[in-house]
């Protein structure tokens, strides 16, 4: 995808590219700039169509919406939405790569701009004078200053968003990605100094034709008397009633001009480009804020063993499906930072409570684990609503859609969790408690890896009670439960009769992946199964391949990936 997206990037600067190389109306400044004026026009329609389509991918309600709705019918056009997050990494590549174009062919600009100062056709100029020093351009105009401070603003983004800094220090990356307003804001100042010019009356001096006027005030020699006594004598046009002297008459190699040529700013196209997405987001952001506005009521917090939380609550009209996430906002941790998580509880007809489960391994979510929980030695008390402590105030945004909503969309599907990375399944499996027959799945194999045994306990009894739910409804094949546990240390401390219809499903060792899908398409057989990992990238690679590969039995593998690592 991310190549294919590059390679119509591509044939787009060339095309643009040649435009402006071979385009009559820029001849004039293409001999002032040369290649300079080609390179920077072409990667600046890649930057504009990027720009325009960066913003689109983080529409979390309009994607949502279109996950949802009835007319997005095909299972294959929904799961394009699922790539959203790698369509705006692809994008804010794109938008750095053709930027050092873009800043590099503008550097040879200005300092074309100042040597090759035109001094017959002075509006075409963007120095003041012949070897004006090129920092002036750079530095004392507007798209020069609003250019320098957008390519400071994009370093820090980048440098922000690679991995390493995301993973140590997701505030740094939170911050510097916000700064996306302001370099929209100076996109727009910056295609407003109209610095390169086009010609606009190219039927009437058609590039490199021959102008009699210019050419007879440049070769007649006029006293000086009748300078004096005629000052505007040089400047007068050759008469139109006389006919043209031989010389200056059209032949088939060269056109006479009527007049001389005329130079236009081009109209800030950009604005065109990124005015509407950039509407649109900040119509939802606005939507978004008013729904979110009211804080929602915190009915329980548990603290789960290797330090996972438990929160759960309520909401007047919230409504969600299983698989999705919203996004969580506490003013008192961070007054602008907001995290996403993935719902583990919905509400439903009967029950109006929703929740998540969060792993504490940053410093919002530590502060926030620390407003929440009262005292060590009640922990995992969940206390009546009445006799709860007052509870810092917690805004919720969402819901908002992810691939997993289709894991009940299929007839059979096949859900792999790694350690956290099982919160999506949590609410698929909370919803097959309530009732599985309204749904197509008819099927789930369930496979969740973890490290420590103690991981287990997070939804050890949602495991347990859907287990003896669908024995009693006579229905033990509908759900077939792998857990693997690829640390054996301190593995006694499940044994119990609480978990005793986990015990017998645990096993030691991480999964034999290719026999595994080999059972899978053996026992649905010309079926198509839906895969879906949430998890570490290796696994979600293994899985990804395996999905691609052909099998004897007719069984078909369609992968659905969404990775926290």
């Amino acid at each position: 995808f991310q190549f294919v997206w590059l390679s119509l990037n591509v044939w787009l600067f060339g095309k643009t590219f040649l435009l402006y190389n071979e385009g009559l109306q820029y001849y004039y400044l293409h001999q002032m700039l040369g290649l300079g004026l080609c390179i920077s026009r072409a990667s600046a329609s890649v930057l504009n169509l990027n720009c325009c389509l960066v913003l689109l991918p983080m529409c979390r309600v309009l994607l949502a919406f279109l996950r949802g709705s009835q007319k997005v019918a095909s299972k294959k056009t929904r799961r394009l939405l699922d790539k959203s997050k790698t369509f705006h990494v692809t994008c804010g590549v794109t938008i750095g790569i053709f930027s050092v174009l873009h800043v590099a062919a503008h550097l040879v600009n200005a300092l074309n701009f100042s040597e090759n100062y035109n001094e017959e056709f002075v509006t075409l100029n963007a120095a003041n004078y012949r070897g004006e020093d090129p920092r002036k351009l750079l530095f004392a105009t507007v798209p020069g200053l609003t250019g320098v401070i957008m390519v400071l603003v994009l370093f820090l983004m980048f440098t922000a968003s690679t991995y390493a800094i995301r993973v140590s220090n997701y505030d740094i990356f939170w911050y510097t990605h916000n700064l996306f307003f302001v370099f929209y804001m100076l996109l727009m100042l910056h295609v407003s100094g109209g610095v390169l010019k086009y010609q606009t009356n190219l039927e009437e001096h058609p590039p490199g034709c021959f102008n009699p006027n210019k050419t007879l005030r440049q070769n007649l020699t006029v006293p000086k008397a009748f300078e004096e006594l005629f000052p505007d004598y040089t400047t007068e046009s050759f008469p139109e009633d006389l006919p043209v002297p031989e010389p200056f008459v059209q032949n088939s190699f060269m056109r006479v001009c009527s007049e001389e040529p005329k130079f236009q700013s081009h109209f800030p196209e950009t604005w065109f480009w990124i005015s509407g997405p950039l509407c649109l987001y900040c119509v939802e952001r606005l939507y978004r804020y008013i729904r979110s506005n009211k804080p929602v009521t915190i009915t329980a917090v548990i603290s789960h063993p290797s330090n996972v939380l438990e929160v759960r609550m309520m909401k007047d009209d919230f409504e969600a499906r299983p698989g999705q996430y919203v996004i969580l906002h506490c003013p008192r941790v961070s007054a602008l930072e907001s995290h996403p998580f993935t719902l583990t509880m919905c509400p439903t007809d009967t029950k109006a409570t929703f929740g998540v489960h969060l792993k504490v391994v940053g410093d919002w979510t530590e502060r926030f684990r620390d407003l929440l929980l009262l005292h060590s030695n009640q922990d995992t008390e969940i206390l009546p609503i009445f006799q709860q402590r007052r509870y810092p105030k917690l805004y919720v945004d969402g819901p908002f859609g992810s691939p997993f909503e289709e894991s009940l969309n299929y007839e059979v599907s096949l859900c792999v969790a790694g350690g956290i990375g099982v919160t999506p399944f949590a609410s698929v499996l909370n919803t097959l408690l309530d009732g599985w027959k309204c749904y197509k799945l008819r099927r789930l194999y369930f496979i969740w890896v973890c490290r420590d045994i103690e991981s287990f306990r997070w939804f050890a009894d949602l495991l347990c009670m859907l287990h003896n739910k669908l024995w009693q409804e006579n229905r033990p094949d509908y759900i077939n439960i792998q857990l693997y546990l690829s640390q054996t240390d301190g593995i006694q401390k499940i044994i119990g009769e609480k978990y005793q219809a986990l015990n017998s499903r645990l096993l030691i060792g991480r999964p034999r992946w290719k026999l595994l899908f080999d059972d899978i398409a053996k026992c649905n057989r010309r079926k198509t199964v839906g895969v879906f990992c949430c998890g570490p990238n290796k696994i979600s690679k293994i899985l990804h391949k395996l999905s691609n590969s052909s099998n004897s039995y007719g069984t078909r593998f369609e992968y659905n990936k969404e990775s926290f690592s």
